[in-house]
């Protein structure tokens, strides 16, 4: 079991709601977010709640590169190892490209690759040194093409976040580590700004954290969330026409 679990992005949304869940499964954690009230009042809820776990929190932008590096160190350090790494922290904002929106775009492509590429490597250090270990990074259904309008910067965004998994897998294909490249559909959060009934093929928050918690125990080397209808559609968006996808997007 993969006892000591890190995840970034944990003040909210899908970050926070896979700590509720882990937490319940009696799992230690290790939680960082810029967010640090948020981080700290969940970290109080969850020992509350399940008083013989660890719960450890870190103030951290994974923008901070160096910082990345350090956090990940001093959560091996305070836990003794580190058994799994969520690469969940991540930007969903973006417009058209060239609509005079280029720090947006720049932004949200940095922090959900850039800093993806940070947060792997510093992970991906420890498990080597450990020769253990389950590197989950959190992609994206967007990632499977790219996509028109505001989607652009996103999508291109998580591809590469998916590739780099994908790398990383075969690169430790036959060790004692692990990489699951997770692909969320539409699921409600902060992201997404969107309310369960409001919004076609969108999962509430607690199917859709529920569906990524399962993947993510399973170890697979990818998983759509919730698996209906993501999985399947996944098959038919690989092969729409540009001119379809663009009135989907």
């Amino acid at each position: 079991m993969r006892t000591n679990i890190v995840i970034t992005g944990a003040s909210s949304g899908l970050g926070a709601g896979m700590a509720r869940r882990f937490a319940a499964q009696g799992r230690n954690l290790a939680l960082c977010a810029r967010r640090t009230e948020r981080l700290d009042e969940l970290a109080e809820e969850l020992t509350a709640r399940h008083p013989g776990i660890r719960v450890i929190t870190r103030e951290l932008d994974v923008n901070d590169h160096e910082r990345v590096f350090e956090v990940f160190e001093e959560f091996r350090a305070e836990l003794g190892t580190l058994d799994r790494v969520i690469v969940n922290a991540g930007l969903g904002k973006g417009a058209r490209i060239g609509t005079g929106h280029f720090e947006a775009n720049k932004q949200t492509v940095e922090t959900n690759h850039v800093a993806a590429l940070a947060q792997c490597e510093a992970a991906m250090g420890i498990f080597r040194q450990q020769n253990a270990g389950h590197l989950v990074v959190v992609s994206s259904f967007a990632s499977l093409r790219g996509m028109p309008k505001q989607m652009t910067a996103y999508a291109s965004s998580k591809a590469g976040a998916s590739a780099l998994a994908e790398g990383i897998r075969a690169d430790v294909l036959r060790t004692p580590i692990q990489v699951t490249t997770v692909l969320p559909g539409y699921i409600e959060s902060e992201m997404t700004g969107a309310k369960e009934g409001g919004t076609p093929l969108l999962a509430g928050a607690e199917r859709g954290v529920r569906a990524m918690v399962e993947a993510i125990e399973k170890e697979r080397a990818k998983a759509f969330v919730p698996a209906w209808p993501w999985r399947p559609l996944s098959l038919l968006v690989r092969l729409l026409p540009a001119k379809m996808l663009r009135e989907l997007a």
